[in-house]
């Protein structure tokens, strides 16, 4: 029997981008489904939620950063990795995009083979558990390694894939600070690919989500964050 090949979303207005996209995906063991419009992916995503998204800007009908938001409100969709592919690379269009809940972005042109890899990255990211899962409790927050839950007074806080490992990684490492540099490495598996800026916009997203809990998050000015038990 083989094994169930991960489905990958690609949402793209361009035809040209879309066949590209749709080999070199299949070439890697990817399952692809297309979208050409903002209304198509929704439709697709939520009949069936994809593995991961490969997230156009410039589309019609609705534009990538609304599809991005819609999917994030949506519980069926809330955790399904997404990734920007975009030909706009202003700074206020990457943080924008990463503000509204895409783990990671990569700008045209793009090399496939650097995309797959963070395709593959991502989604790894997301099934990544030690070798000795543990609970940790702090107070009224509670990190379930093992079920890649998050809760805060019993209730259960949606977190990406990207902002669970970010919390765990820092909770494991409490008063401990590190730097966005080796946040990057750890929780990205990037060496200056992306911009620290990134770190930043995601730890921004995970305070907003844990609330009170954001207690527990320090930021170490011109160094990087440090989790600490308040």
């Amino acid at each position: 029997m083989e094994p169930v090949r991960p489905r990958i979303l690609v949402v793209d207005d361009e035809p040209e981008a879309l066949d590209l996209l749709d080999f070199n995906l299949k070439q890697a063991g990817f399952e692809v489904a297309s979208a050409a419009d903002g209304a198509e992916a929704l439709r697709k995503a939520h009949a069936s939620p994809p593995a991961l998204v490969l997230l156009d800007l410039m589309l019609p009908e609705i534009d990538g950063l609304e599809v991005c938001k819609l999917l994030r409100k949506d519980p069926a969709t809330a955790r399904v990795p997404i990734i920007m592919v975009t030909a706009k690379a202003a700074e206020l269009d990457r943080v924008l995009g990463l503000e509204l809940g895409a783990d990671d972005y990569v700008t045209k042109p793009f090399s496939p083979r650097e995309l797959i890899l963070r395709v593959k990255k991502l989604l790894q990211r997301g099934q990544a558990a030690s070798d000795e899962p543990e609970t940790l409790k702090f107070g009224d927050l509670v990190i379930d390694d093992a079920r890649h839950l998050v809760s805060w007074r019993g209730k259960r806080i949606e977190l990406t894939a990207t902002e669970f490992k970010l919390l765990h990684l820092l909770a494991q490492r409490r008063g401990r600070v590190q730097s966005r540099d080796q946040l990057l490495r750890e929780v990205w598996d990037y060496n200056s690919l992306v911009d620290t800026r990134t770190v930043d916009t995601h730890m921004r997203r995970l305070r907003e989500k844990l609330g009170p809990g954001a207690k527990f998050l320090d930021t170490v000015r011109g160094v990087g964050y440090r989790f600490i038990e308040a």
